[in-house]
């Protein structure tokens, strides 16, 4: 049976979802930031700040909205679509997977590592930091299940 015609695994839905849910988030919390970045606009106070290299919440917003909004739903399109990409596959070091797959991977590393860059600045663990610490871990999960990765494999 052709590639294209097997039935998306359950585990490959909840993964697009995560994506989903994760870069619908940030791109709601970095557009804020964007708009206010004093963060006034969603009550985040700059002494959040004092201890990073940032003076307002611009440039981490900015970060936010690219890098774990705008990404995981290029991700999630790619992962629903399985759509070829060259530009995508040159930085896909998983040469037997789709890209997608592989760039799923990359971005729970990279809320894992936002969210470990957040916590040392403001030097405090809030509940949402767990929860998107969690978040990071289960993307990763999800993404090498067998189930995952039979689907996503060339």
């Amino acid at each position: 049976m052709e590639k294209s015609l097997v039935k998306k695994p359950f585990t490959c839905q909840l993964l697009i979802f995560l994506h989903l849910f994760l870069g619908i988030g940030a791109l709601f919390g970095g557009s804020t930031l964007i708009m206010d970045p004093s963060g006034g606009l969603i009550k985040m106070p700059l002494t959040l700040l004092e201890h990073s290299p940032f003076t307002s919440f611009l440039i981490p917003a900015i970060i936010l909205f690219v890098i774990l909004g705008v990404t995981p739903l290029i991700i999630s399109y790619a992962l629903i679509t399985k759509r070829p990409w060259k530009g995508a596959d040159q930085i896909n070091i998983f040469h037997e997977m789709h890209w997608s797959w592989a760039y799923s991977l990359y971005i729970g590393f990279a809320l894992i590592i936002w969210i470990t860059v957040q916590v040392y600045f403001i030097n405090r663990v809030a509940f949402i930091h767990v929860f998107y610490i969690a978040i990071g871990l289960i993307i990763q999960a999800v993404t090498l299940f067998p189930s995952v990765q039979n689907y996503y494999r060339k």
